[in-house]
């Protein structure tokens, strides 16, 4: 993939995530509802292992929910960008040097 066509990529995915992040269902994820179904639930609240950047996928610190929702979605999407692109700096090796190591 040439870097225009990376870039353009992000651009769009930071679209999405900025754009229809706030439209997520507020309804809890399959392993919460479960918790909730089965009656666990409140075995794992207020006991954190760790520490979220951004718990419930809200940025923390903004009144609007809304827009902590877009800045939370943008943030793990950049942060989610980096860290494939640098295994893919790491792993991937350029079609033409296939077999030929790292020069």
């Amino acid at each position: 993939m040439n870097r225009k066509n990376l870039i353009w990529g992000l651009l769009v995915a930071l679209a999405i995530a900025a754009f229809l992040s706030p439209f997520a269902s507020p309804s809890p994820d399959g392993l919460e509802r479960v918790a909730e179904d089965k009656g666990f639930l409140h075995l794992a609240e207020g006991k954190e292992l760790i520490h979220a950047l951004m718990p419930d996928y809200v940025f923390p610190g903004i009144a609007s929910e809304g827009l902590a929702t877009s800045l939370a979605g943008l943030v793990g999407t950049l942060l989610v960008f980096g860290a494939m692109y640098l295994v893919s700096r790491v792993f991937v090796r350029p079609k033409g040097n296939a077999g030929k190591g790292r020069s």
